[in-house]
């Protein structure tokens, strides 16, 4: 995760693994985090709603995410970038 200046602009870079809804997407988030007493590194996965507006990223894209304001019960990632 990012953060952009001070305005405090939160960006995500993950892979799109559903695109059955309409100008909406399942995006899988990784991160790896590590134990706080053992040390040992491990994969933390995650899956945002993100808005997909016009369509444009496909099951398999790996896109950029930004927070926004809700925009539905579960949506608050916009999708700004397919990579």
């Amino acid at each position: 995760m990012t953060i952009i200046g001070e305005k405090n602009i939160k960006e995500l870079v993950g892979e799109v693994v559903s695109d059955k809804m309409d100008q909406t997407c399942v995006v899988l988030v990784k991160s790896v985090k590590m134990h706080p007493i053992y040390k040992k590194r491990f994969v933390v996965r995650k899956k945002y709603y993100a808005h997909n507006s016009g369509n444009k990223a496909v099951l398999g894209d790996t896109v950029k995410l930004r927070l926004v304001k809700p925009i539905s019960r579960l949506k608050r990632w916009n999708i700004i970038e397919v990579l």
